[in-house]
Order: structure tokens, then sequence, then C-alpha cells
């Protein structure tokens, strides 16, 4: 199931990516010779109009052929005979559409598991825990810690963070209308350093509408996250942390084991992480090529297309040394578990 699952996974993430640059050529009537997921030898295609739609073997990699992508053509659906702003944004459809695929999936997401409720209500307690063993139940609505007024859910971590060692907690739930006082015993997270009593918020499920916004808001604070954590590793200030395909195997397998919603979760942050990378002015990556176009623009000619290739193999080679080190990386970290 995992490797079932992590084949699905890195088939959307190329599929999504892809389709954005075969769509955008499509809308500015580009001719596309073919469509393809995977890499390796053809294992079936259908024909349609002029575009092939192919799958191959391997799933890791794919394309979208344009006529004048990588040659030398005067027909006029030709990539290279479009105006700069039309190249541009087939360029940009590839991280463009990975981007609405993670807001695609955060709205389904926050359709179907919800999102944690803002008030005090307990939705799932921990068995064992001390809010499951001091007698609180679902529905109970915590209005007060040891004295401290609790109105939101943000209110009760603090609450319980100011007991001194070894110290139980007087906790006030509402439940029915009525006021019941207990006793919590609460434990300490050696994972987060804090002290907890056992409990989850409740969910409210939300609406197409209301889940459109927060699939927005979702993507762009994992956006801001990346940006920041690739700043701080270039100045230094973060250490490198990167994970190449058996690193990702790896995680997306972790996810498949806490079943489908974590799954859909890790693909969401995979789709955001595969547009900012790709983003990036790295020759080979879709940000350089944007890049030779704007200088394009700004001189008014093109550049010499077999330096621009040669920038781009060069560029290429660099990213394949550089997945090896990082797979070796991932394979000794595995081995080291």
């Amino acid at each position: 199931m995992s490797i079932l699952a992590a084949i699905l996974v890195f088939c959307l993430l190329i599929l999504s990516h892809e389709f954005g640059h075969f769509i955008m050529a499509k809308l500015n009537g580009i001719y596309v010779y073919d469509f393809s997921l995977g890499m390796g030898p053809r294992l079936f295609g259908i024909k349609g109009k002029e575009t092939e739609y192919m799958l191959r073997l391997f799933p890791i990699g794919g394309h979208c052929l344009m006529m004048g992508d990588d040659e030398e053509t005067d027909d006029p659906r030709s990539f290279n005979k479009k105006k700069v702003l039309q190249r541009i944004s087939v360029i940009l459809g590839g991280p463009v559409m990975n981007f609405l695929t993670a807001v695609l999936i955060f709205i389904i997401l926050f359709m179907m598991m919800g999102t944690a409720s803002s008030t005090s209500e307990v939705g799932e307690l921990i068995e064992g825990r001390g809010a499951e063993v001091a007698g609180m139940l679902p529905g109970d609505i915590i209005v007060g810690i040891n004295g401290q007024p609790v109105n939101v859910w943000a209110d009760i971590s603090p609450a319980v963070s100011l007991r001194d060692v070894g110290e139980d907690l007087d906790v006030v739930v509402s439940r029915d209308g009525k006021e019941i006082s207990m006793t919590v015993q609460p434990h300490y997270e050696e994972e987060s350093g804090r002290w907890l009593i056992g409990i989850y918020p409740a969910v409210v499920r939300q609406s197409f509408f209301t889940a459109i916004g927060l699939g927005f808001r979702q993507s762009y604070m994992f956006t801001r996250e990346l940006l920041s954590a690739l700043v701080g590793m270039v100045a230094g200030t973060v250490e490198a942390d990167v994970s190449g395909p058996v690193g990702v195997v790896n995680v997306i397998s972790e996810a498949t084991s806490y079943g489908l919603s974590s799954l859909l979760f890790i693909t969401a942050i995979l789709c955001v992480n595969l547009a900012v990378i790709n983003l990036l002015p790295i020759p080979a990556l879709d940000g350089s090529r944007v890049v030779f176009l704007l200088v394009e623009a700004l001189r008014g000619k093109p550049l010499d297309p077999k330096r621009e290739g040669m920038v781009h193999f060069a560029g290429l080679m660099l990213l394949f040394a550089l997945m090896i080190v990082i797979t070796f990386n991932d394979i000794m970290r595995l081995i080291g578990r």
C-alpha cells in the first residue's frame, strides 16, 4: 500500500505540473506534439485531434512536448514564435497548477475532515490520559483551569503550563448547562516539551465556499514557511534538511499508515514544495526559463538558443549530481534508524 500510495502521489504531482504547461500551451494556440506521464518506454497512448496522450513505464517524470520548444521553426503555432508574455504564462502554468492542486486538496480536507473549533469544546480524549481518567467527556466545554478563565481553545495550553511540577489541575467544564469540577493529572510530552491533559478540540466541517478561502490561506502559509526556510538555509541560519525521492517515499509511507487524511495533507504540502522549488531561478527549472524570457523582453531580442541550452544542460547535470547526493543521504538516514 505504501509503494502504491507513493506512486499515486508522484503521478499526481507530475500530472498536475505538466497539465499546467499543457493547458496554457493550448490556450495560447501552441501545437503540442504529445503529453506524457512517466518516463522511459511507452506503455500505451491515445491520439487526439493533434496531441498524443501517453503513459510511460517509470512514474518519475513527464513532459509536454511543444512545437518550437527545443527546435527552430517558423510555424506561427510554435512556442518560440509566441510573445514573451505568452511563453512566460506557459512556463508558469506548471508551478501554478501545482499550487492550485494543493489548494484543491486542502479544500477537500476542510470539507471532509473539518477544522479545529475555536471554542473550548472537547472533541476527542486520549485513552488513559488525565482528562479521560478524571471523567471528562466529548462535548464538554472547558470554562476554567486552576481559576484561570478559558474562553477559546488557545487558552487551554497556557493555563495547563502554569501549573507547578507535580501539581494536578482543577478543571471546570460545562456539560448540559451545568458546571462540573474535576481534578486532572497532566503528563509531560518530550517531543513538544509541553504539559498536556490528553484532549483534542471539537471539529467543525466547513462549507465549500468557506473551505475555498481556507484552502488558499493554508497553501499560502506553507509557501511562506518554505520560502522562509530556503532563505534561512542560504543565509546559514537554518540547518539544511533536504530530502530526495527516497526521503519523500518514506514520508508518504508514514503518512499512509495514519490514514487517507494524512496522505492527502502530505500530498498538498508536496504540491506546494514542487511549485516553489520550480520557480527558483536555477538552470533547468521553470524559474530559470522565466528569467531568460524576462531578459529577452528587456533586450528586445532572444538570447542565443545554444548558450541558453548549455546553461540549462549544465544546471540539469548539477541537479542530477545533487539528487544523487541527497538520495545517498536519505538511504544512510534510513539505514541508521
